[in-house]
């Protein structure tokens, strides 16, 4: 059997919205619909019935997300009811993940267009309680929110592997030294670089704004931060620790879509494709440690597509924390951070768990197609130590 050659057509997203912000009245399916519905507007010439399937991720999945988000996003995009959906949880890998398995499908023939994204309001995610195991408790039942983090976590998991995502970076931090200055310091770069590629307009070709929503461009850039304005912060995980809100990304809202198809799919768009998928990985580590997943990840998709740090003219990684990405750097020595989040990363544009992977992939491709050729690699740590990641060439 022989392999297809994969192409990303196009890639959107929404501006990325702040918890609590100018997206929190919008539903998370909606949210999907939008990008969904603006993908296919965008490719005029693709009849949507030709859409084989619909891939979304969606890290939490336990409010109006519910009931698989990427049918739900189907139907209220006004797509013909005959395309299919489904959503993937590899929590913040998970837009990523959509992207991997609606690629497999069409290399292998399963399909020969697919849409894949990712989604996530983390400001609705809802309060959760668990159903009593017994009729009429006499005592009260804890309420966990599903914004973030370990929930119901199963008491036979050792606890050092339970911690919160916070001390993980911390943890990270102290095995490599990344002192507090150079956290923040990575911080400043992200919301410098992130605010000159809005002003130079770099992020006109793939953000696509909610009609009636004031909101234009991502809402978490704060351009007039100072090192002295970030050294104010005080630590949230420790008293005496290094992460704090500044250098850790923030909780947000948003979704982004990709269209990605086989050459018969390419020709029916009647359009040039972005960038080509080269090669894919995931690996596991120590849950604690969850933010050096990347690590191993992007050196076997880069093994798998025959290419070298040196090869890569854009790196997108997600900045999960500033100790999480820095200490991924340590484990890269060939790696020229120059190339890593040219456009700003989620410390400044934002972390919207299920559509980060998404955001990050679709980005890679306009870069490459706007540098007229190389290599690219999307990648993300994920909660309970895991790394993915995705090599793009054009």
């Amino acid at each position: 059997m022989s392999i297809r050659d994969v192409y990303i057509v196009d890639a959107v997203r929404t501006p990325i919205g702040k918890f609590g912000g100018a997206l929190s009245g919008v539903r998370p399916d909606d949210l999907a619909a939008h990008v969904v519905r603006a993908l296919v507007d965008r490719t005029p010439e693709l009849d949507p019935a030709r859409i084989d399937d619909v891939y979304f991720g969606d890290a939490n999945g336990a409010g109006e997300d519910n009931r698989d988000v990427a049918r739900m996003a189907v139907l209220l995009a006004g797509l013909p009811v005959s395309v299919p959906g489904v959503t993937v949880n590899r929590l913040c890998g998970s837009g990523l993940e959509a992207v991997i398995q609606a690629a497999r499908a069409i290399a292998l023939g399963d399909a020969s267009v697919a849409v894949a994204g990712g989604v996530e309001s983390m400001t609705r995610a809802p309060w959760v309680v668990q159903k009593p195991e017994r009729a009429y408790p006499a005592t009260h039942q804890q309420m966990w929110s599903t914004a973030l983090g370990w929930r119901m976590t199963n008491p036979r998991m050792p606890q050092e592997w339970a911690v919160s995502l916070g001390e993980g970076a911390e943890l990270i931090a102290d095995k490599y030294g990344i002192d507090r200055e150079a956290q923040d310091a990575f911080a400043l770069e992200s919301h410098r670089k992130a605010a000159a590629a809005w002003a130079a307009g770099r992020f006109d070709g793939e953000v696509v704004p909610l009609d009636g929503i004031d909101l234009v461009r991502d809402e978490c850039i704060r351009e007039g931060s100072t090192p002295e304005s970030l050294a104010k912060l005080k630590p949230v995980f420790r008293p005496d620790g290094t992460v704090t809100a500044a250098n850790a990304s923030p909780l947000n809202d948003g979704a982004a879509a990709l269209l990605l198809v086989d050459e018969a799919g390419l020709r029916a768009t009647g359009r040039e494709p972005l960038a080509r998928i080269r090669a894919s990985a995931v690996t596991g580590v120590e849950p604690q440690l969850f933010g050096l997943g990347p690590v191993e990840a992007v050196q076997r998709a880069l093994d798998k597509a025959g290419r070298g740090f040196g090869d890569l003219t854009t790196f997108e990684l997600n900045e999960a924390f500033a100790a999480q990405a820095l200490g991924c750097f340590a484990g890269w020595p060939e790696l020229d951070p120059a190339v890593v989040n040219p456009l700003g990363g989620a410390i400044a544009l934002g972390h919207p768990l299920g559509a980060s992977g998404a955001r990050l992939a679709g980005s890679a491709a306009h870069q490459l197609a706007a540098a007229g050729s190389g290599t690219a690699v999307a990648a993300l740590c994920i909660g309970v130590g895991q790394g993915i990641a995705l090599v793009l060439e054009r």
